[in-house]
């Protein structure tokens, strides 16, 4: 049988054809705004099939150099729920494939128009092709560390408190309508100035845990500084060079909720 299906949005085509039916879902050739929906819908749901994922390796660099979307990614991966593979020819239409259902997706401006066909022998004759491209392909290599780890080891490592004043960064940006200037070292420095962090402690943890590279962070440190959005003092130790502890620069940014660091750094860099 074949149906049309016509949605606001991806999660609610797979509540439509997929959610608590099949454990698997084959998705090939999705566009960056379906992977992120994706993500986003598997990363906050637990009633989706496990996703095994064929995309353009452009496309999946693309949208993973967004810190928020490939930190969710990759906390799926680690649970199994996600596997990203490389597609090495694009197919006529972004397909969601499970062992019951095939669905076309196109999008249509603020709809997603699909059809949808469960007819046996069709859906195992596509499932058995896709299935077949998918165990061929690369697996792409997603560097990011898994977002659980990063906020697990931030409280345990520098505070509870930097770790929820990271979380309600990364909220705000991550709801704002037009993107945000700051990338993930310098919502880390940020927080860090925030709460009064050593530059060396927050730089090792961030490099210990896969975020950046010390070298990054001290060059980020040092573009934020030069804007008068953190500031350091010298903190004397029993042996060695004395290090720095960050703090936050300019008056704005005094006394002011993390959220609301966020949205007056984001236009200070604008």
């Amino acid at each position: 049988m074949v149906s049309n299906l016509l949605e606001a949005d991806i999660e609610n085509v797979l509540d439509a054809a997929f959610a608590g039916e099949d454990e698997q879902l084959l998705v090939v050739d999705p566009s960056a705004e379906t992977i992120v929906s994706l993500v986003e819908a598997a990363a906050s749901r637990d009633d989706l099939p496990e996703m095994s994922m064929l995309a353009a390796e452009g496309t999946l660099k693309d949208v993973l150099d967004d810190f928020l979307v490939a930190s969710k990614a990759a906390d799926l991966v680690a649970e199994g729920a996600l596997d990203l593979r490389v597609l090495d020819e694009a197919v006529d239409n972004v397909l969601l494939v499970s062992p019951s259902r095939v669905v076309a997706l196109v999008s249509t401006g603020d709809r997603v128009a699909a059809l949808a066909s469960d007819d046996d022998e069709f859906v195992a004759e596509v499932f058995g092709t896709h299935g077949d491209a998918f165990d061929d392909a690369d697996t792409y290599g997603l560097r990011t560390p898994a977002i659980s780890r990063v906020r697990e080891t931030m409280a345990a490592e520098i505070g509870e408190a930097t770790r929820e004043d990271f979380d309600a960064v990364l909220a705000a940006i991550g709801s704002a309508d037009d993107g945000s200037a700051l990338d993930e070292v310098a919502v880390s420095l940020l927080v860090a100035a925030k709460n009064d962090v050593l530059l060396y402690d927050i730089s090792k943890w961030g490099e210990d845990v896969g975020i950046a590279s010390k070298a990054t962070f001290s060059r980020t440190k040092t573009r934020l500084e030069d804007l008068g959005i953190i500031d350091t003092e010298k903190v004397p130790i029993d042996v060695g060079r004395p290090r720095l502890r960050l703090k936050l620069g300019d008056e704005r940014l005094q006394d002011l909720d993390a959220d609301e660091v966020a949205d007056e750094v984001a236009e200070m860099l604008a």
